[in-house]
Order: C-alpha cells, then sequence, then structure tokens
C-alpha cells in the first residue's frame, strides 16, 4: 500500500504551479520516475519545471499545434530556443484527443476523442491536458513506454494538475493508467 497525499486546490490556475511542480518533483523522487511530460504554451511553466527536476530527470514541454496561431497560443522561435539551452525537449503536434480530422468531420456526432476528452474534464481541464500531453510525447518517440512518467498541466496557464501515468499510445489507449493523482483543483 502506496500512502500519497494529494493537493487539491481551491481554484485553478497558475497560482497552483509552484506547489504542483514541488510535490510532483517530491514524488519523482520517491518512485524514481526519470521523465516528466508539461503542457507550456509559451515556456515558463516548463522552464519552471526544469529548475523544480533535478538534471538527471527529462523534461519534455508540450506546446499547443500551429492551429492555434490566430489565438496567439503557439510557441516563438526565440520561447522554443530559450527552453531547448535551459535542456528541455520541445513538442508541437496536433492534440490527441480533439481539434483534428475526426472532430472536423463528426458533425453534431462526437468522435471517440471527444468522449475521452469531455470524459477527463470532469475531473479539470488540467486533468484533460495532463493525459492528452502525454499521450502527444508518447506518440513522438519521447517516452520510455516501459516507465512512468508525471504528466503536469493546467487551466489557462501554469499548472494546476500533476498525474502520475503510464503511457501509452494513441493507438492502444486502453493501456494507459492514470496511476496516482498529485494534484489538482476541485473546481
Amino acid at each position: 500500500m502506496h500512502t500519497v497525499t494529494v493537493h487539491y486546490y481551491d481554484s485553478p490556475g497558475p497560482q497552483n504551479t509552484e506547489d504542483v511542480l514541488a510535490c510532483a518533483a517530491k514524488r519523482a523522487r520517491e518512485l524514481g520516475i526519470r521523465q516528466v511530460v508539461v503542457a507550456s504554451t509559451h515556456g515558463s511553466t516548463a522552464l519552471k519545471a526544469r529548475q523544480a527536476f533535478p538534471a538527471e530527470i527529462r523534461v519534455i514541454a508540450v506546446s499547443i499545434s500551429a492551429a492555434f496561431d490566430e489565438e496567439g497560443w503557439t510557441m516563438s522561435a526565440s520561447e522554443r530556443e530559450a527552453l531547448q539551452k535551459a535542456g528541455i525537449e520541445v513538442l508541437t503536434a496536433m492534440h490527441s484527443l480533439g481539434d483534428d480530422v475526426s472532430e472536423a468531420m463528426a458533425g453534431e456526432g462526437w468522435p471517440p476523442n471527444r468522449v475521452v476528452r469531455e470524459t477527463l474534464y470532469r475531473f479539470s481541464q488540467g486533468m484533460k491536458v495532463a493525459v492528452e500531453v502525454a499521450i502527444m510525447a508518447a506518440e513522438a518517440g519521447l517516452l520510455d513506454m516501459n516507465a512512468d512518467a508525471i504528466a503536469i498541466a493546467g487551466t489557462d496557464s501554469g499548472a494546476d494538475t500533476a498525474i502520475v501515468i503510464k503511457p501509452a499510445y494513441a493507438r492502444h489507449f486502453r493501456r494507459l493508467k492514470i496511476r496516482e493523482i498529485l494534484a489538482m483543483p476541485r473546481s
């Protein structure tokens, strides 16, 4: 049996970032986890994660796809370069749980990835994004698929959710396991 302290926040948002990273780094040390995936739109959360985790732990930043450039949500070349100089691997890819061809063609119906996405939203936006970035990093070949990872994400900016996850490729989604919830907002 494992006893794990879960950090529940009264509200989502970036004010939780430092605590999320601290509790995730602590749990990574306890479990010997060597890979962390963090959602990071412009890189600030990923840079904070790099500082929070020991150098021997890989930090992979997953940014939003170029399809969201009009909204101003995409990472600039200089932001990407700063992350890479800090030793952070950066991935930009299509969302694994939506905003893809199946979503565009679904019309009024919901494709399976939207059902998964909406189910995870029942926990929080951060939970959906944490699972999503883990799948994206797996698909890009950036994760050791035989080892657990920590996935970190948030609501709008910063981090408010952290999980220990057994990653899986999208085509093997049923193998994915959320092993532990380390932090998440209650609202």
